[in-house]
């Protein structure tokens, strides 16, 4: 495996009508992973996106893709990406043959490069008996599964997905995330991928919380669970200053957020009996569970992650899964 990372990014910036839609992230994306991008809307994962897919231009900051700089060697860039926007790109009229076929032809394939790969990459993602079918008549994963045919002709070093999973149903999102891990085998492909959902991002390799511009936590999606230790307490309270000033004076930091309190610790089981004791009443509900993405989020930012929609703007015409 190369040691070229697929996507490295260093202090990268971007502002769009005055709105600072990157501010300083740094990103670095490892052959052969499938790497997730997590935020909600607004956390600048299209601005990202768009940057990583030369459709927009790097306004400060360093970015290479394959070891090819964004800016002096876009056509470089553009030859190792393979890219499956959010909003479906198939001609509806077209069978999922012809649709292939066009896009191999934009591609400037020849004639026998273009049956040999249609065919493999057909094969690879179970389209055989497909081939006739309009692209109108297909389910939504299908449809899916013939994007990512047609930017697989060229053999891309690093796909790109802007919310892969949208208007999928469960059955169709497990079986695009096979189709991924197989591609990943098989290839080598790197695949980096936006998501607002908190499930698919589970899913990855690693990821990246995105907020405001920035990335405030990195790593393997178990890792950064268990960084919050064991438990997760969430306290609803009349009294959350009494509670806190309680909890504070056992040595116990929590976050009031959206009008809770969150205890992230391996102690977190021990307090329980405590506080419905000292507080009775007053205590609302206490709530108990391993920790999640959602905690994670919370403890780096302060917010509840759907609630935290910082007004990413996009311009004018360019369709943005941050702004959905």
């Amino acid at each position: 495996m190369s040691d070229v990372l697929a996507v490295d990014a260093r202090d990268v910036h971007h502002v769009y009508a005055g709105h600072q839609a990157l501010a300083g992230l740094d990103l670095q994306v490892t052959p052969g992973e499938i790497f997730a991008l997590l935020g909600p809307n607004g956390s600048g994962k299209t601005t990202l996106f768009r940057l990583i897919s030369t459709l927009a231009r790097l306004q400060r900051g360093e970015l290479h893709v394959c070891g090819h700089s964004v800016t002096t060697a876009t056509a470089q860039v553009r030859q190792k990406l393979g890219v499956v926007f959010q909003t479906p790109s198939l001609d509806p009229k077209l069978t999922v043959s012809e649709n292939i076929d066009c896009q191999a032809a934009l591609y400037g394939l020849s004639a026998t490069e273009r049956q040999t790969r249609k065919r493999q990459v057909v094969a690879q993602l179970g389209l055989e008996d497909r081939l006739a079918t309009p692209a109108e008549q297909l389910s939504g994963g299908l449809k899916r599964r013939v994007e990512l045919a047609k930017v697989l002709l060229h053999r891309p070093r690093l796909l790109l997905m802007d919310e892969p999973s949208t208007g999928l149903d469960p059955a169709a999102r497990l079986n695009l995330w096979h189709a991924l891990s197989e591609l990943r085998q098989s290839d080598g492909v790197t695949v980096l991928m936006t998501t607002h959902l908190l499930e698919e991002a589970d899913k990855a390799d690693r990821i990246a919380i995105l907020h405001r511009g920035t990335s405030v936590a990195v790593g393997r999606p178990s890792q950064l669970r268990h960084s919050l230790g064991a438990q997760v307490l969430s306290i609803h309270t009349e009294v959350p200053e009494a509670v806190s000033q309680w909890l504070a004076e056992r040595g116990v930091t929590a976050q009031h957020v959206a009008g809770q309190l969150r205890v992230a610790a391996s102690q977190a089981a021990g307090l329980v009996a405590p506080l419905a004791s000292e507080f009775a009443d007053r205590i609302q509900s206490l709530t108990l569970g391993q920790p999640s993405l959602e905690d994670v989020f919370v403890a780096r930012t302060g917010q509840h992650f759907h609630s935290s929609r910082s007004g990413d703007p996009t311009p004018a015409g360019v369709p943005s899964a941050d702004s959905h």
